[in-house]
């Protein structure tokens, strides 16, 4: 066998200040060549992720936004808003193309199935909406938790959608019919604060408001992983997989700071410092060893980082 490379470090390489509120989101496009930033300041900013330069303010939610999503080809940007309204943006000519309307409460996470005609979000109503792309209707209002609903996830086969919740549960939906599937987790404390799946589709990643990231094994329902150093106890913070240099785990935290761990030895091996403020929000970018943070009101800030 091959002996791995020694770890190269990330380095800071650009802020980005265009944001007038706290990010609360930013998300690389899938082709790589786009990344996105939400914020309560109401608006999504487009940016080159080449170039680093300001591309398109997306303006139109009359609330603070709090995450985003993009579709698969990379053209469209669904965001979800206090204003209880989700929109669909084209990233490439700034326009607002359906606004989806029906939630209840704050919009808090959105998410495109792979193959994109499908938009499932949560919401400080507790339900999950899944959403039909094409028309804007609504197809399923699930009854999910008895608290806000923090993260909504398709599996790579788009045939499951993860949730959780501060109601401290972690459940499993078949997206095609809205009906519960498994839990994952179910205590009252802590909190669920974000869960994803794994690439592969085998594992979900769930954050939990006591400084803690599980990976569990989805079919099993036992958690496999723990990583741990981070600080997080108040804000929902996102946390992605690394995947083009090895196998890592990144989150923000609540200390300022960016973490990465390895994925298998669970060891902490970067932090990232600069922020001036929790960093709420991480993302990868798809092909180069590329990671963007954003911070909250402190900061505004979104920084981008590079390994060599």
């Amino acid at each position: 066998m091959a002996t791995p490379l020694p770890y190269r470090p990330y380095r800071h390489i650009k802020t980005l200040t265009a944001h007038q509120r706290a990010v609360s989101c930013v998300k690389f496009s899938n082709d790589g060549t786009l990344l996105a930033s939400a914020s309560l300041d109401k608006t999504v900013i487009v940016w080159s992720s080449q170039t680093l330069t300001l591309l398109h303010r997306l303006t139109g939610h009359s609330e603070g936004v709090s995450d985003l999503a993009w579709s698969s080809d990379s053209h469209y940007i669904c965001s979800a808003s206090d204003d209880r309204t989700l929109r669909i943006w084209d990233a490439h000519s700034g326009d607002c193309v359906k606004t989806l309307k029906g939630h209840t409460g704050f919009v808090f996470c959105v998410n495109f199935n792979h193959q994109s005609y499908l938009i499932a979000s949560g919401s400080f109503d507790e339900t999950i909406r899944v959403w039909d792309v094409k028309t804007g209707r609504c197809i399923h209002v699930i009854a999910a938790h008895s608290m806000p609903v923090t993260s909504v996830h398709f599996n790579r086969d788009d045939s499951l959608i993860v949730s959780g919740s501060h109601d401290g549960s972690c459940k499993i939906w078949d997206a095609a019919k809205g009906v519960l599937l498994k839990t994952l987790i179910d205590d009252k404390v802590p909190a669920v604060s974000f869960a994803k799946f794994s690439p592969n589709g085998k594992f979900i990643l769930v954050a939990t408001l006591d400084d803690t990231l599980k990976l569990w094994n989805y079919s099993t329902g036992k958690f496999l992983k723990i990583y741990t150093g981070h600080k997080n106890r108040v804000y929902c913070l996102t946390s992605t997989f690394s995947v083009t240099n090895g196998k890592y785990i990144v989150s923000g935290s609540e200390d300022n700071c960016v973490y990465l761990w390895d994925l298998q030895g669970k060891t902490m091996i970067q932090k990232f410092e600069g922020h001036s403020d929790a960093v709420i929000s991480v993302t990868c970018h798809p092909t180069e060893n590329k990671i963007a943070s954003a911070g909250l009101d402190s900061d505004r800030t979104i920084r981008i980082w590079f390994q060599d």
